[in-house]
Protein backbone atom coordinates (compact mmCIF):
# COMPACT_ATOMS: atom_id res chain seq x y z
CA UNK A 1 0.00 0.00 0.00
CA UNK A 2 1.26 3.34 -0.78
CA UNK A 3 2.34 5.53 2.23
CA UNK A 4 -0.11 8.26 2.13
CA UNK A 5 1.87 10.05 5.70
CA UNK A 6 2.23 13.82 5.47
CA UNK A 7 5.71 15.16 5.32
CA UNK A 8 6.74 17.02 8.49
CA UNK A 9 6.17 15.95 12.04
CA UNK A 10 3.76 17.07 14.37
CA UNK A 11 2.02 18.99 11.23
CA UNK A 12 -1.36 20.34 12.69
CA UNK A 13 -3.64 18.93 9.91
CA UNK A 14 -6.60 19.62 12.31
CA UNK A 15 -5.91 23.16 12.47
CA UNK A 16 -4.86 23.22 8.66
CA UNK A 17 -8.18 21.67 7.78
CA UNK A 18 -9.94 24.65 9.88
CA UNK A 19 -8.02 26.83 8.33
CA UNK A 20 -9.16 25.68 4.85
CA UNK A 21 -12.41 26.27 5.77
CA UNK A 22 -12.48 30.03 7.01
CA UNK A 23 -10.18 30.55 3.98
CA UNK A 24 -12.79 29.50 1.39
CA UNK A 25 -14.00 32.89 1.03
CA UNK A 26 -11.04 34.80 1.18
CA UNK A 27 -10.15 37.10 -2.10
CA UNK A 28 -8.66 35.23 -5.32
CA UNK A 29 -4.39 35.55 -5.64
CA UNK A 30 -5.27 36.73 -9.27
CA UNK A 31 -7.09 39.95 -7.55
CA UNK A 32 -3.73 40.90 -5.99
CA UNK A 33 -1.84 40.56 -8.97
CA UNK A 34 -4.39 42.78 -10.88
CA UNK A 35 -4.10 45.55 -8.14
CA UNK A 36 -0.21 45.23 -7.97
CA UNK A 37 0.13 45.63 -11.52
CA UNK A 38 -2.75 48.36 -12.26
CA UNK A 39 -0.50 50.55 -9.27
CA UNK A 40 2.61 50.04 -10.71
CA UNK A 41 1.29 50.91 -14.36
CA UNK A 42 -0.35 54.17 -12.53
CA UNK A 43 2.89 55.17 -10.68
CA UNK A 44 4.81 55.08 -13.69
CA UNK A 45 2.06 57.30 -15.27
CA UNK A 46 2.72 59.76 -12.21
CA UNK A 47 6.35 60.23 -12.59
CA UNK A 48 5.92 60.73 -16.27
CA UNK A 49 3.36 63.65 -15.87
CA UNK A 50 4.94 65.16 -13.20
CA UNK A 51 8.09 65.71 -15.60
CA UNK A 52 6.07 66.93 -18.58
CA UNK A 53 5.50 70.41 -19.94
CA UNK A 54 3.25 69.71 -22.17
CA UNK A 55 0.00 70.91 -22.13
CA UNK A 56 -3.97 69.08 -22.98
CA UNK A 57 -5.76 71.33 -25.21
CA UNK A 58 -9.78 71.32 -23.96
CA UNK A 59 -11.91 73.40 -26.27
CA UNK A 60 -10.94 77.24 -26.08
CA UNK A 61 -8.47 76.36 -22.56
CA UNK A 62 -5.32 74.25 -21.97
CA UNK A 63 -4.20 71.61 -19.16
CA UNK A 64 -0.84 71.18 -17.96
CA UNK A 65 -0.34 67.56 -18.13
CA UNK A 66 1.62 67.61 -14.70
CA UNK A 67 -1.29 69.32 -12.73
CA UNK A 68 -3.18 66.40 -13.32
CA UNK A 69 -0.21 64.22 -11.19
CA UNK A 70 -2.46 64.90 -8.06
CA UNK A 71 -5.73 63.34 -9.51
CA UNK A 72 -3.75 60.16 -10.71
CA UNK A 73 -1.91 59.34 -7.70
CA UNK A 74 -4.45 59.57 -5.61
CA UNK A 75 -6.27 56.60 -7.73
CA UNK A 76 -2.95 54.94 -7.50
CA UNK A 77 -3.60 55.18 -3.55
CA UNK A 78 -6.83 53.74 -4.22
CA UNK A 79 -5.48 50.64 -5.27
CA UNK A 80 -2.96 50.61 -2.25
CA UNK A 81 -5.91 50.76 0.24
CA UNK A 82 -7.62 47.91 -2.14
CA UNK A 83 -4.72 45.59 -1.60
CA UNK A 84 -4.76 46.29 2.17
CA UNK A 85 -8.33 45.77 2.61
CA UNK A 86 -8.74 42.65 0.78
CA UNK A 87 -5.06 40.86 1.37
CA UNK A 88 -4.09 42.06 5.18
CA UNK A 89 -0.58 41.19 5.63
CA UNK A 90 0.64 40.23 1.93
CA UNK A 91 -1.46 43.64 0.72
CA UNK A 92 0.13 45.70 3.47
CA UNK A 93 3.74 44.79 3.18
CA UNK A 94 3.33 45.14 -0.73
CA UNK A 95 1.89 48.56 -0.09
CA UNK A 96 3.93 50.20 2.64
CA UNK A 97 6.97 48.83 0.56
CA UNK A 98 5.71 50.55 -2.73
CA UNK A 99 5.00 53.91 -1.19
CA UNK A 100 8.50 53.62 0.90
CA UNK A 101 10.44 53.10 -2.03
CA UNK A 102 8.55 55.94 -3.55
CA UNK A 103 9.94 58.45 -1.28
CA UNK A 104 13.51 58.59 -1.82
CA UNK A 105 12.60 58.90 -5.90
CA UNK A 106 10.36 61.58 -5.02
CA UNK A 107 12.68 63.77 -2.83
CA UNK A 108 15.46 63.15 -5.90
CA UNK A 109 13.16 64.44 -8.12
CA UNK A 110 12.22 67.50 -6.03
CA UNK A 111 15.80 67.98 -6.15
CA UNK A 112 17.11 67.43 -8.79
CA UNK A 113 14.58 68.49 -10.92
CA UNK A 114 13.66 71.30 -9.24
CA UNK A 115 10.23 70.04 -9.90
CA UNK A 116 7.71 71.81 -6.78
CA UNK A 117 4.92 69.64 -8.19
CA UNK A 118 6.29 66.80 -6.67
CA UNK A 119 5.71 68.30 -3.29
CA UNK A 120 2.25 67.62 -2.77
CA UNK A 121 3.00 64.36 -3.97
CA UNK A 122 5.38 63.36 -1.27
CA UNK A 123 2.80 64.44 1.20
CA UNK A 124 -0.20 62.49 -0.13
CA UNK A 125 3.17 59.14 -0.07
CA UNK A 126 3.36 60.16 3.67
CA UNK A 127 -0.75 60.36 4.44
CA UNK A 128 -0.95 57.02 2.83
CA UNK A 129 1.42 55.49 4.62
CA UNK A 130 0.10 56.51 8.06
CA UNK A 131 -3.56 55.59 6.52
CA UNK A 132 -2.62 52.47 5.70
CA UNK A 133 -0.94 51.49 8.69
CA UNK A 134 -3.94 52.63 10.59
CA UNK A 135 -6.43 50.72 8.45
CA UNK A 136 -4.39 47.44 8.98
CA UNK A 137 -3.90 47.85 12.64
CA UNK A 138 -7.46 48.13 13.17
CA UNK A 139 -8.08 45.19 10.14
CA UNK A 140 -5.50 42.62 12.13
CA UNK A 141 -7.75 43.94 15.53
CA UNK A 142 -11.02 42.85 14.06
CA UNK A 143 -9.46 39.57 12.56
CA UNK A 144 -8.06 39.08 15.72
CA UNK A 145 -11.31 39.15 17.27
CA UNK A 146 -13.20 37.07 14.65
CA UNK A 147 -10.61 34.48 15.03
CA UNK A 148 -11.69 33.79 18.38
CA UNK A 149 -15.33 34.00 17.37
CA UNK A 150 -14.13 31.14 14.52
CA UNK A 151 -12.76 29.29 17.44
CA UNK A 152 -16.04 29.37 19.50
CA UNK A 153 -17.99 28.31 16.20
CA UNK A 154 -16.03 25.78 15.45
CA UNK A 155 -14.14 24.30 18.32
CA UNK A 156 -15.43 22.36 21.05
CA UNK A 157 -14.53 23.93 24.26
CA UNK A 158 -14.48 20.74 26.18
CA UNK A 159 -12.19 18.97 24.10
CA UNK A 160 -10.87 21.21 21.78
CA UNK A 161 -11.69 19.33 18.90
CA UNK A 162 -13.74 20.89 15.64
CA UNK A 163 -17.87 20.81 16.52
CA UNK A 164 -20.25 19.47 14.94
CA UNK A 165 -20.81 22.72 12.46
CA UNK A 166 -16.71 22.61 11.46
CA UNK A 167 -17.97 18.97 10.89
CA UNK A 168 -20.71 19.70 8.75
CA UNK A 169 -18.91 22.87 7.19
CA UNK A 170 -15.87 20.11 5.94
CA UNK A 171 -18.71 17.42 4.86
CA UNK A 172 -20.49 20.19 2.66
CA UNK A 173 -17.11 21.66 0.88
CA UNK A 174 -15.63 18.02 0.33
CA UNK A 175 -19.25 17.40 -1.86
CA UNK A 176 -18.82 20.44 -3.38
CA UNK A 177 -15.77 19.45 -4.62
CA UNK A 178 -16.66 16.09 -5.70
CA UNK A 179 -13.69 14.54 -3.67
CA UNK A 180 -14.10 11.17 -2.46
CA UNK A 181 -14.20 10.68 1.57
CA UNK A 182 -15.55 8.49 4.33
CA UNK A 183 -17.22 9.65 7.82
CA UNK A 184 -17.54 8.08 10.52
CA UNK A 185 -20.14 7.86 13.17
CA UNK A 186 -18.71 6.98 16.92
CA UNK A 187 -20.50 6.16 19.82
CA UNK A 188 -18.23 5.66 23.22
CA UNK A 189 -19.80 2.35 24.86
CA UNK A 190 -21.55 2.67 28.29
CA UNK A 191 -19.92 6.01 29.17
CA UNK A 192 -23.64 7.08 30.80
CA UNK A 193 -22.29 4.99 33.59
CA UNK A 194 -19.41 6.73 33.84
CA UNK A 195 -21.33 9.71 34.58
CA UNK A 196 -24.25 7.97 37.12
CA UNK A 197 -21.40 6.11 39.25
CA UNK A 198 -18.36 8.52 39.03
CA UNK A 199 -20.02 11.98 38.20
CA UNK A 200 -19.60 14.54 35.15
CA UNK A 201 -16.29 15.91 36.09
CA UNK A 202 -14.61 12.55 35.70
CA UNK A 203 -16.94 11.76 32.64
CA UNK A 204 -15.59 15.52 31.61
CA UNK A 205 -11.98 14.25 31.85
CA UNK A 206 -12.39 10.73 30.29
CA UNK A 207 -13.89 13.04 27.38
CA UNK A 208 -10.64 15.50 27.24
CA UNK A 209 -8.14 12.14 27.31
CA UNK A 210 -9.91 10.26 24.62
CA UNK A 211 -9.99 13.86 22.18
CA UNK A 212 -6.34 13.98 23.22
CA UNK A 213 -5.54 10.41 21.95
CA UNK A 214 -7.91 10.52 18.92
CA UNK A 215 -6.30 14.53 18.10
CA UNK A 216 -2.79 13.29 18.24
CA UNK A 217 -3.60 10.70 15.39
CA UNK A 218 -5.22 13.06 13.54
CA UNK A 219 -2.53 16.06 13.56
CA UNK A 220 0.15 13.71 13.08
CA UNK A 221 -0.97 11.67 10.13
CA UNK A 222 0.31 8.23 11.46
CA UNK A 223 -2.75 6.74 10.26
CA UNK A 224 -1.64 6.82 6.79
CA UNK A 225 -4.48 8.78 5.52
CA UNK A 226 -6.14 12.39 6.38
CA UNK A 227 -8.15 12.79 9.02
CA UNK A 228 -10.43 15.01 11.09
CA UNK A 229 -11.86 14.08 14.18
CA UNK A 230 -14.56 15.92 15.94
CA UNK A 231 -16.39 16.45 18.94
CA UNK A 232 -20.34 16.32 17.42
CA UNK A 233 -22.22 16.12 21.78
CA UNK A 234 -22.09 14.23 24.77
CA UNK A 235 -20.06 10.91 23.95
CA UNK A 236 -20.88 11.46 20.08
CA UNK A 237 -17.49 12.08 17.76
CA UNK A 238 -17.54 11.73 14.05
CA UNK A 239 -14.32 11.07 11.91
CA UNK A 240 -13.95 12.43 8.29
CA UNK A 241 -10.95 10.48 6.62
CA UNK A 242 -9.84 10.93 3.20
CA UNK A 243 -6.37 10.21 0.84
CA UNK A 244 -7.47 6.48 0.97
CA UNK A 245 -7.36 4.13 -1.90
CA UNK A 246 -9.13 1.11 -0.67
CA UNK A 247 -11.63 0.17 2.05
CA UNK A 248 -9.08 -1.50 3.77
CA UNK A 249 -7.16 1.63 4.24
CA UNK A 250 -10.44 2.83 5.74
CA UNK A 251 -10.81 0.00 7.97
CA UNK A 252 -7.15 0.49 8.81
CA UNK A 253 -7.59 4.27 9.83
CA UNK A 254 -10.71 3.28 11.86
CA UNK A 255 -8.93 0.44 13.88
CA UNK A 256 -6.49 2.71 14.49
CA UNK A 257 -8.71 5.58 16.36
CA UNK A 258 -10.38 2.07 18.13
CA UNK A 259 -7.30 0.80 19.49
CA UNK A 260 -6.44 4.32 20.83
CA UNK A 261 -8.65 3.21 23.61
CA UNK A 262 -6.78 0.02 24.16
CA UNK A 263 -4.71 1.66 26.85
CA UNK A 264 -6.39 1.83 30.51
CA UNK A 265 -7.62 5.34 31.25
CA UNK A 266 -6.53 6.63 34.70
CA UNK A 267 -8.68 9.18 35.91
CA UNK A 268 -8.12 10.73 39.50
CA UNK A 269 -6.77 7.16 40.36
CA UNK A 270 -9.36 5.08 39.25
CA UNK A 271 -8.41 2.99 35.95
CA UNK A 272 -11.19 2.75 33.13
CA UNK A 273 -10.87 0.77 29.91
CA UNK A 274 -13.34 2.43 27.49
CA UNK A 275 -14.72 1.12 23.91
CA UNK A 276 -16.55 2.43 21.23
CA UNK A 277 -18.75 1.57 18.39
CA UNK A 278 -17.98 3.49 14.73
CA UNK A 279 -20.55 3.30 11.49
CA UNK A 280 -19.35 4.28 8.38
CA UNK A 281 -20.47 5.62 5.11
CA UNK A 282 -18.64 6.71 2.03
CA UNK A 283 -18.96 9.57 -0.54
CA UNK A 284 -20.34 8.99 -3.14
CA UNK A 285 -20.72 5.31 -3.01
CA UNK A 286 -23.60 5.36 -0.23
CA UNK A 287 -24.71 8.77 -0.38
CA UNK A 288 -24.79 11.68 -2.15
CA UNK A 289 -25.97 14.58 0.39
CA UNK A 290 -24.86 15.37 3.94
CA UNK A 291 -27.71 14.42 5.35
CA UNK A 292 -27.98 11.17 4.24
CA UNK A 293 -24.38 10.49 4.99
CA UNK A 294 -24.78 11.59 8.67
CA UNK A 295 -27.84 9.45 8.86
CA UNK A 296 -26.24 6.27 7.51
CA UNK A 297 -23.06 6.25 9.43
CA UNK A 298 -25.03 7.15 12.32
CA UNK A 299 -27.42 3.90 11.31
CA UNK A 300 -24.90 1.61 11.15
CA UNK A 301 -23.13 2.60 14.19
CA UNK A 302 -26.57 1.86 16.25
CA UNK A 303 -26.60 -1.15 14.88
CA UNK A 304 -23.22 -1.89 15.76
CA UNK A 305 -23.86 -1.36 19.57
CA UNK A 306 -27.70 -3.10 18.91
CA UNK A 307 -25.57 -6.27 18.00
CA UNK A 308 -23.02 -5.71 21.00
CA UNK A 309 -20.57 -8.12 18.90
CA UNK A 310 -16.69 -7.89 19.58
CA UNK A 311 -16.82 -6.18 16.12
CA UNK A 312 -16.97 -2.27 16.63
CA UNK A 313 -17.11 -1.53 13.19
CA UNK A 314 -19.40 -1.89 10.44
CA UNK A 315 -20.23 0.02 7.37
CA UNK A 316 -23.33 1.08 5.74
CA UNK A 317 -25.62 -0.97 3.88
CA UNK A 318 -29.38 -0.31 2.77
CA UNK A 319 -30.48 -3.31 4.80
CA UNK A 320 -29.94 -0.90 8.29
CA UNK A 321 -32.34 1.58 6.77
CA UNK A 322 -34.77 -1.52 7.98
CA UNK A 323 -33.65 -1.53 10.85
CA UNK A 324 -33.42 1.74 11.96
CA UNK A 325 -36.76 2.17 10.95
CA UNK A 326 -38.17 -0.30 12.51
CA UNK A 327 -36.57 1.15 15.78
CA UNK A 328 -38.13 4.58 14.93
CA UNK A 329 -41.86 3.32 14.51
CA UNK A 330 -41.08 0.87 17.55
CA UNK A 331 -40.34 4.19 19.56
CA UNK A 332 -43.41 6.06 18.23
CA UNK A 333 -45.79 3.15 18.85
CA UNK A 334 -45.01 3.34 22.44
CA UNK A 335 -45.41 6.84 22.78
CA UNK A 336 -48.69 6.23 21.00
CA UNK A 337 -49.77 3.60 23.47
CA UNK A 338 -48.19 5.38 26.36
CA UNK A 339 -50.24 8.08 25.58
CA UNK A 340 -53.40 7.06 24.39
CA UNK A 341 -53.50 8.51 20.84
CA UNK A 342 -54.12 5.28 18.82
CA UNK A 343 -57.14 5.66 16.85
CA UNK A 344 -59.45 3.88 14.60
CA UNK A 345 -61.08 4.40 10.86
CA UNK A 346 -64.02 2.34 9.75
CA UNK A 347 -64.55 0.51 6.35
CA UNK A 348 -68.34 -0.47 5.42
CA UNK A 349 -68.60 -3.89 4.38
CA UNK A 350 -71.59 -4.53 1.79
CA UNK A 351 -74.13 -7.11 0.44
CA UNK A 352 -73.67 -7.67 -3.24
CA UNK A 353 -76.81 -5.17 -3.93
CA UNK A 354 -75.18 -2.29 -2.00
CA UNK A 355 -76.53 -2.66 1.65
CA UNK A 356 -74.58 -2.12 4.31
CA UNK A 357 -73.52 -5.07 6.91
CA UNK A 358 -71.89 -3.32 8.99
CA UNK A 359 -67.86 -2.19 9.72
CA UNK A 360 -64.25 -3.45 10.25
CA UNK A 361 -62.54 -1.61 12.61
CA UNK A 362 -58.65 -0.36 11.44
CA UNK A 363 -56.54 0.96 13.97
CA UNK A 364 -54.83 4.17 12.84
CA UNK A 365 -51.95 6.17 14.75
CA UNK A 366 -49.68 9.43 14.37
CA UNK A 367 -46.60 10.47 15.50
CA UNK A 368 -45.46 13.24 17.41
CA UNK A 369 -45.66 15.75 14.82
CA UNK A 370 -49.45 14.82 13.63
CA UNK A 371 -48.09 13.31 10.75
CA UNK A 372 -49.74 9.80 9.98
CA UNK A 373 -48.25 6.52 9.78
CA UNK A 374 -49.42 3.97 7.57
CA UNK A 375 -50.94 0.50 8.97
CA UNK A 376 -48.78 -1.11 6.91
CA UNK A 377 -45.28 -0.24 8.53
CA UNK A 378 -46.28 -0.14 12.64
CA UNK A 379 -48.56 -3.05 12.45
CA UNK A 380 -45.32 -5.16 11.55
CA UNK A 381 -43.94 -3.62 13.51
CA UNK A 382 -46.22 -4.22 16.73
CA UNK A 383 -46.68 -8.11 15.97
CA UNK A 384 -42.49 -8.00 15.50
CA UNK A 385 -41.98 -6.31 19.61
CA UNK A 386 -44.79 -8.04 20.64
CA UNK A 387 -47.27 -4.21 21.09
CA UNK A 388 -49.96 -5.91 18.88
CA UNK A 389 -52.41 -7.10 21.92
CA UNK A 390 -52.28 -3.23 23.19
CA UNK A 391 -53.04 -1.33 19.57
CA UNK A 392 -55.62 -4.62 19.44
CA UNK A 393 -57.15 -3.67 22.86
CA UNK A 394 -56.98 -0.01 22.20
CA UNK A 395 -59.43 -0.10 18.85
CA UNK A 396 -61.30 -2.79 20.38
CA UNK A 397 -62.29 -0.40 23.51
CA UNK A 398 -62.62 2.80 21.51
CA UNK A 399 -64.49 1.53 18.70
CA UNK A 400 -66.85 -0.64 21.09
CA UNK A 401 -67.77 2.62 22.66
CA UNK A 402 -68.41 5.19 19.98
CA UNK A 403 -70.55 2.31 17.99
CA UNK A 404 -72.51 1.35 21.26
CA UNK A 405 -73.03 5.11 21.04
CA UNK A 406 -74.25 5.14 17.36
CA UNK A 407 -76.55 2.22 18.35
CA UNK A 408 -78.52 3.79 20.50
CA UNK A 409 -79.04 7.31 18.25
CA UNK A 410 -79.76 5.21 15.33
CA UNK A 411 -81.01 1.76 16.47
CA UNK A 412 -79.25 0.56 13.13
CA UNK A 413 -79.05 -3.10 12.47
CA UNK A 414 -75.35 -3.18 11.69
CA UNK A 415 -71.95 -5.24 12.73
CA UNK A 416 -69.02 -3.93 14.26
CA UNK A 417 -66.08 -5.84 13.21
CA UNK A 418 -62.69 -6.60 15.17
CA UNK A 419 -59.21 -7.76 14.77
CA UNK A 420 -57.71 -9.39 17.43
CA UNK A 421 -54.25 -11.38 16.84
CA UNK A 422 -52.89 -14.58 18.21
CA UNK A 423 -51.29 -12.89 21.21
CA UNK A 424 -54.17 -10.77 22.18
CA UNK A 425 -56.30 -13.77 22.19
CA UNK A 426 -54.72 -15.92 23.89
CA UNK A 427 -53.88 -13.66 26.88
CA UNK A 428 -55.40 -15.59 29.44
CA UNK A 429 -57.86 -12.81 30.50
CA UNK A 430 -59.05 -11.40 27.10
CA UNK A 431 -62.82 -13.29 27.69
CA UNK A 432 -62.75 -11.01 31.03
CA UNK A 433 -61.63 -8.03 28.54
CA UNK A 434 -64.51 -8.48 25.76
CA UNK A 435 -67.32 -8.84 28.75
CA UNK A 436 -65.83 -5.53 30.36
CA UNK A 437 -65.60 -4.00 26.71
CA UNK A 438 -69.42 -5.28 25.90
CA UNK A 439 -71.01 -3.69 29.39
CA UNK A 440 -69.06 -0.33 29.02
CA UNK A 441 -69.90 0.31 25.63
CA UNK A 442 -73.16 -0.98 25.38
CA UNK A 443 -72.72 -3.12 22.12
CA UNK A 444 -75.04 -5.61 22.10
CA UNK A 445 -73.03 -9.34 21.17
CA UNK A 446 -74.55 -10.46 18.21
CA UNK A 447 -73.45 -7.11 16.65
CA UNK A 448 -70.10 -7.73 17.77
CA UNK A 449 -68.03 -9.48 15.04
CA UNK A 450 -64.02 -11.11 15.84
CA UNK A 451 -62.20 -12.02 12.95
CA UNK A 452 -59.47 -14.70 14.21
CA UNK A 453 -56.45 -16.15 11.48
CA UNK A 454 -56.35 -19.52 10.66
CA UNK A 455 -52.58 -19.22 12.49
CA UNK A 456 -54.34 -19.31 15.16
CA UNK A 457 -54.15 -23.14 14.87
CA UNK A 458 -50.47 -23.44 14.90
CA UNK A 459 -49.84 -22.07 18.54
CA UNK A 460 -52.13 -23.44 20.40
CA UNK A 461 -55.21 -25.18 18.78
CA UNK A 462 -56.81 -26.85 21.50
CA UNK A 463 -56.40 -23.08 23.83
CA UNK A 464 -57.90 -20.98 20.70
CA UNK A 465 -60.81 -23.26 20.64
CA UNK A 466 -61.77 -23.57 23.78
CA UNK A 467 -62.02 -19.42 23.60
CA UNK A 468 -63.68 -19.25 20.20
CA UNK A 469 -66.64 -21.30 21.62
CA UNK A 470 -67.08 -18.94 24.73
CA UNK A 471 -66.74 -16.09 22.36
CA UNK A 472 -69.40 -17.74 20.62
CA UNK A 473 -71.50 -18.47 23.81
CA UNK A 474 -71.80 -14.89 24.08
CA UNK A 475 -73.28 -14.31 21.46
CA UNK A 476 -70.34 -12.84 19.38
CA UNK A 477 -69.75 -13.55 15.91
CA UNK A 478 -66.63 -15.49 14.56
CA UNK A 479 -65.18 -14.84 11.25
CA UNK A 480 -61.90 -16.53 9.14
CA UNK A 481 -59.72 -14.07 8.64
CA UNK A 482 -57.20 -14.17 5.41
CA UNK A 483 -58.52 -17.97 4.37
CA UNK A 484 -56.27 -19.73 2.24
CA UNK A 485 -53.28 -17.66 2.92
CA UNK A 486 -52.11 -19.10 6.33
CA UNK A 487 -52.94 -22.78 8.22
CA UNK A 488 -56.03 -23.94 5.51
CA UNK A 489 -56.65 -27.22 8.05
CA UNK A 490 -60.15 -27.96 6.94
CA UNK A 491 -60.09 -30.49 10.28
CA UNK A 492 -59.24 -27.69 12.33
CA UNK A 493 -61.81 -25.03 10.55
CA UNK A 494 -64.43 -27.62 10.84
CA UNK A 495 -64.63 -27.17 14.47
CA UNK A 496 -64.69 -23.21 14.17
CA UNK A 497 -68.36 -21.79 15.50
CA UNK A 498 -67.83 -19.26 12.68
CA UNK A 499 -70.08 -17.27 10.84
CA UNK A 500 -67.80 -15.54 8.62
CA UNK A 501 -65.16 -16.75 6.08
CA UNK A 502 -63.04 -13.53 4.32
CA UNK A 503 -60.90 -14.09 1.26
CA UNK A 504 -58.07 -12.55 1.13
CA UNK A 505 -57.03 -9.04 -1.20
CA UNK A 506 -54.47 -11.38 -2.65
CA UNK A 507 -57.14 -13.56 -4.17
CA UNK A 508 -59.40 -10.67 -5.48
CA UNK A 509 -56.58 -8.87 -7.17
CA UNK A 510 -55.69 -12.04 -9.04
CA UNK A 511 -59.11 -12.97 -9.73
CA UNK A 512 -59.88 -11.96 -13.27
CA UNK A 513 -55.69 -12.60 -14.50
CA UNK A 514 -57.00 -16.17 -15.51
CA UNK A 515 -59.92 -18.63 -15.68
CA UNK A 516 -57.99 -20.92 -12.65
CA UNK A 517 -57.72 -17.79 -10.52
CA UNK A 518 -61.21 -17.11 -11.00
CA UNK A 519 -62.50 -20.90 -10.33
CA UNK A 520 -60.01 -20.61 -7.28
CA UNK A 521 -62.28 -17.97 -5.77
CA UNK A 522 -65.09 -19.78 -6.53
CA UNK A 523 -64.20 -22.55 -4.62
CA UNK A 524 -63.08 -20.55 -1.54
CA UNK A 525 -66.44 -19.45 -1.83
CA UNK A 526 -67.90 -22.60 -2.17
CA UNK A 527 -66.23 -24.52 0.80
CA UNK A 528 -67.94 -21.39 3.09
CA UNK A 529 -71.29 -22.07 2.22
CA UNK A 530 -70.50 -25.82 2.42
CA UNK A 531 -69.44 -25.12 5.80
CA UNK A 532 -72.44 -23.20 6.52
CA UNK A 533 -70.65 -19.88 6.31
CA UNK A 534 -70.99 -16.35 4.83
CA UNK A 535 -68.31 -15.34 2.66
CA UNK A 536 -66.98 -11.39 2.28
CA UNK A 537 -64.15 -10.52 -0.71
CA UNK A 538 -61.41 -7.81 0.65
CA UNK A 539 -59.93 -5.38 -1.70
CA UNK A 540 -62.18 -4.90 -4.10
CA UNK A 541 -61.62 -2.09 -6.30
CA UNK A 542 -62.86 -2.54 -9.41
CA UNK A 543 -66.43 -2.95 -11.18
CA UNK A 544 -64.76 -6.40 -12.98
CA UNK A 545 -63.93 -8.07 -9.75
CA UNK A 546 -67.14 -7.29 -8.43
CA UNK A 547 -69.02 -8.56 -11.13
CA UNK A 548 -67.06 -11.83 -10.85
CA UNK A 549 -67.85 -11.61 -7.11
CA UNK A 550 -71.56 -11.54 -7.92
CA UNK A 551 -71.46 -14.36 -10.68
CA UNK A 552 -69.65 -16.82 -8.35
CA UNK A 553 -71.76 -16.46 -5.50
CA UNK A 554 -70.15 -14.00 -2.56
CA UNK A 555 -72.33 -12.59 -0.01
CA UNK A 556 -70.20 -10.07 1.35
CA UNK A 557 -68.01 -6.90 -0.41
CA UNK A 558 -65.41 -4.72 1.52
CA UNK A 559 -62.94 -2.41 -0.36
CA UNK A 560 -62.33 0.94 -1.81
CA UNK A 561 -64.85 0.41 -4.66
CA UNK A 562 -68.00 1.24 -2.11
CA UNK A 563 -65.89 2.61 0.82
CA UNK A 564 -62.52 3.55 1.71
CA UNK A 565 -61.50 3.67 5.75
CA UNK A 566 -63.89 6.62 7.54
CA UNK A 567 -63.32 8.33 10.71
CA UNK A 568 -66.29 8.25 13.11
CA UNK A 569 -68.51 11.04 11.72
CA UNK A 570 -68.26 9.52 8.29
CA UNK A 571 -69.07 6.45 9.08
CA UNK A 572 -71.91 8.04 10.97
CA UNK A 573 -73.16 9.78 8.03
CA UNK A 574 -73.05 6.38 5.75
CA UNK A 575 -75.61 4.70 8.53
CA UNK A 576 -77.97 7.31 8.44
CA UNK A 577 -78.04 7.77 4.31
CA UNK A 578 -78.64 3.95 4.53
CA UNK A 579 -81.01 4.24 7.04
CA UNK A 580 -83.35 7.27 5.47
CA UNK A 581 -82.51 5.14 1.93
CA UNK A 582 -84.69 2.43 3.52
Amino acid sequence: MENNKPSGKGRKLLSKTLDSISDAGKSPVLGYVVLLVMYLAITVVVIKCSGSRSYINIGKGRLSVNSITGAVSALANIFVIFMVVFYRKLGFVTALTALILQIPMIIMSIVLKRSLAMIPGLFTNLLTIIAIVALYLNTERSRRYQDRIRDQAVNDMLTGLPNRFACSELVRSLIKRNEEFTIVSINLNNFKSINDTMGFDTGNSVLVEIASRWKSIADTGISGTLDFITRIGGDEFSLIIRNYHSDEDILNTIKQYENALVRRLTIEGCDMYISASFGYAKFPEDAKNSDSLFSYADAAMTEVKRIGSSNHIMRFSADLLKVERTLEIERKLRTALENDTIFFHLQPQYDTEHKLRGFEALARMKDEDGKPLSPGEFIPVAEKVGLIDKVDDAVFRKSSEFFGQLIRRTGADITLSINTSVKHLMKNDFLDEVRETLNASGVPADQLEIEITESIMIDSAEKALQCIDEISKMGIKIAIDDFGTGYSSLSYLNKFPADLLKIDKSFVDKMNSSDSSKQYVAAIISIGHIMGLDVIAEGVEDQEQLDSLREIGCDFIQGFIWGRPLPMDEAETVVMEQMNNN
